[in-house]
C-alpha cells in the first residue's frame, strides 16, 4: 500500500489491525529460534504493537521500523515512557531502555542504521502488503539482515479474490517460492482464523488459515 493510506489509517484511528494483547504465537514459538538474550530484534512496520514490549521483556532489544509517527509516539504515550528522539537522515530514532524505533520509510533503511539484529519478528508487516510490494519487502529484509540469521513469520492464507486487503493474503506457495531460496522456511503453527474476522465472514470466506513460520538464514 502507499504511505499515505497507513498515514491516513493512523490519524483518522482506523487501526483494526492493532493488537490489544501479546499475540499468543509469539509466546508460543519464539523460543524455538534460540535467540540469545540481548541480542537485537527487528520488528519491520511495527506500529504500536505489544509484542515489542514482550520482546524487551524477555531480555532483547528491539529496533523498529514504522512510518507513522503517531504509531511511534501512542507506543511511549501509552506506557509513560518518555523517549530519547533524534535524527539520522530521514528518520527520526526514538529511544528507550531496550528499544529504539525508526520512525520513516522501511524500504530506506539500511544495515548501517540499524545494526546487527540476530532476528526478526513480523506478525503484520508482509500481510500488509499487496503481492507487487512483497517481494521488495523480503529482499529488503535480506539486505538488513545478517548471513546467520533466524525470524518468526506469521501470515494469513485466504481466497483473495473474495475479499481485498489490507491483511492480504500469502499464499504458503508463494512464501516457498520466494524465500526458500535463502532462507529454511518451516512452518511450525497454524489455525483457521477467520471467526475473528467479521470483513471476512461478511465476504463468505470459507476459511481464513493463520500460517506461523520459523525461518532460518541459508
Amino acid at each position: 500500500m502507499q504511505a499515505d493510506f497507513w498515514l491516513q489509517r493512523w490519524g483518522a484511528g482506523q487501526i483494526g489491525f492493532h493488537q490489544s494483547e501479546v499475540n499468543k504465537d509469539l509466546q508460543q514459538y519464539w523460543s524455538s529460534l534460540n535467540v540469545a538474550p540481548g541480542a537485537r530484534v527487528l520488528v519491520p512496520l511495527c506500529g504500536k504493537s505489544q509484542d515489542m514490549s514482550w520482546l524487551r521483556g524477555q531480555g532483547y532489544h528491539v529496533v523498529g521500523a514504522e512510518l507513522s509517527e503517531a504509531a511511534v509516539e501512542s507506543y511511549f504515550t501509552e506506557r509513560s515512557e518518555r523517549p530519547h528522539i533524534t535524527s539520522h537522515g530521514d528518520f527520526k530514532v526514538y529511544a528507550a531502555p531496550g528499544i529504539e524505533i525508526w520512525c520513516g520509510d522501511f524500504f530506506a533503511l539500511t544495515v548501517l542504521d540499524i545494526g546487527h539484529c540476530a532476528a526478526f519478528y513480523d506478525r503484520a508487516a508482509m500481510i500488509a502488503l499487496p503481492a507487487d510490494m512483497r517481494e521488495r519487502y523480503v529482499r529488503q529484509l535480506e539486505a538488513l539482515m545478517p548471513q546467520t540469521c533466524s525470524g518468526l513469520l506469521i501470515t494469513l492464507e485466504y481466497d483473495q479474490t473474495l475479499l481485498e486487503g489490507p491483511p492480504f493474503s500469502v499464499p504458503h506457495t508463494w512464501l516457498h517460492r520466494v524465500m526458500s531460496g535463502n532462507w529454511e522456511v518451516t512452518k511450525v503453527g497454524g489455525q483457521d482464523t477467520l471467526h475473528s474476522s467479521a470483513k471476512g465472514v461478511r465476504a463468505g470466506l470459507e476459511r481464513m488459515d493463520e500460517h506461523v513460520y520459523v525461518l532460518g538464514r541459508l
